[in-house]
């Protein structure tokens, strides 16, 4: 079965498409002319150049294939355009479905994120079905993909057989850029990580996240919406395992949240003069005010998600920084 990829050379989509691969599946790639292909080097492929926005070569892409994996988004917690992030992660999405739909794909799986979910915040774990809005998005990333989540939803009523997979916070090899959360860990590595906030995340080792997405492929209900998850944990408990990995002290200062908010919007401010991305982005300290905890157990019983251990995601997340020149 030949299937279609976007995203392929992000975090989430390498390891789907070593997935995909390991299952036997024939990829087809899009990526953007210029764009950083490391996490696809040496792998047996196809390329497709592309792009989100040109609707034309994403029909051409799925010309031939049974399946589409889209992966693809902007994910920022600061942009200085944030209308190109909207043009990517909503207008992409549409173009993305459109064009399966053209094509008569005969089965479509969209990466949405547990950022569109809602969220108590108080440590209780949100589900598929716990309610939100677009007010309780904090950041043009959320917002961005709150919208695109909207879009894949009425195209299912269009009869486009889809199915919505929400990622909570993955870990682990090939975050080339790095995410916000790897970035967290680098930092850590690096001795730059003084203090942390009272916040929590949901950890899933990003290899078990990409199987998450072939079984929903595979097992998922047309219409279905499935988080991809793991382990809840605090953020003071992520650092006590990564103390524990590298030896390398955890900060032990908790940092009171309203100073830090502060501090985000004065650097906010000073970003939009500069143009340079802030120290402190304040959409990542207003999403820390929420413990980001998740239920992960409709994935659990139907589709079979894995759920290997968050100290194992770190361990090979570290591993991976470290032999890639990131820390020392």
């Amino acid at each position: 079965m030949k299937v279609f990829v976007t995203g392929a050379t992000g975090f989430i989509g390498a390891s789907l498409v070593r997935e995909l691969l390991r299952e036997g599946y024939a990829v087809r790639a899009l990526a953007r002319t210029g764009s950083d292909r490391r996490n696809l080097h040496g792998l047996d492929i196809e390329i497709c150049e592309g792009d989100l926005c040109h609707r034309e070569s994403l029909e051409k892409g799925l010309k031939g294939c049974d399946l589409l994996f889209h992966a693809a988004a902007d994910y920022r917690l600061w942009t200085r355009k944030p209308a190109a992030m909207y043009e990517i992660n909503v207008g992409g999405t549409r173009n993305i479905l459109e064009a399966a739909l053209k094509r008569r794909v005969s089965k479509v799986v969209y990466t949405s994120s547990v950022g569109t979910l809602g969220n108590p915040g108080n440590g209780t774990p949100g589900n598929e079905t716990t309610q939100v809005s677009l007010a309780d998005m904090a950041g043009h990333y959320k917002k961005s993909k709150f919208l695109a989540e909207r879009e894949a939803e009425s195209f299912i009523k269009r009869g486009l057989p889809l199915i919505i997979v929400n990622p909570s916070t993955p870990v682990g090899p090939l975050d080339i850029k790095p995410t916000p959360t790897g970035k967290i860990i680098v930092d850590f590595l690096n001795r730059r990580m003084p203090a942390y906030l009272d916040t929590g995340l949901n950890i899933i080792d990003v290899e078990d996240c990409a199987r998450g997405h072939i079984l929903a492929a595979r097992h998922g209900r047309i219409g279905g919406k499935y988080i991809l998850g793991s382990e809840n944990l605090t953020l003071k408990q992520i650092f006590a395992m990564l103390e524990k990995l590298t030896g390398l002290p955890a900060p032990r200062v908790r940092l009171p949240y309203t100073p830090i908010l502060l501090a985000a919007y004065a650097n906010e401010a000073i970003a939009k003069i500069t143009g340079k991305e802030p120290l402190i982005p304040l959409a990542g300290v207003q999403m820390a005010k929420k413990f980001m905890f998740f239920d992960s157990s409709k994935a659990i019983k139907e589709l079979g998600l894995p759920q290997r251990p968050a100290m194992e995601a770190l361990r090979k997340a570290v591993n991976w920084f470290r032999s890639h020149g990131y820390a020392p």
